[in-house]
């Protein structure tokens, strides 16, 4: 297993966790992802290391930004 911690910019509700989530969650090997709104953090878990340019993209067909490292 593999967790990573990003941190998403432009999130402000429920439906924008929910937007993250979603989008987030199709990528292949992601079994969980955990969002906190007043942060911005989004902890994702995989069976395998997840490419930072795939979570990137997931994002941002959410709509928002995810912070530069």
């Amino acid at each position: 297993m593999s967790e990573t911690t990003y941190t998403v910019n432009g999130m402000t509700c429920d439906h924008c966790v929910a937007s993250v989530t979603e989008e987030i969650t199709e990528i292949d090997g992601v079994t969980a992802v955990a969002v906190d709104l007043p942060t911005g953090s989004v902890t994702v878990t995989s069976t395998t290391t997840i490419d930072e340019a795939q979570v990137r993209a997931a994002v941002e067909e959410a709509g928002y930004r995810l912070s530069p490292v």
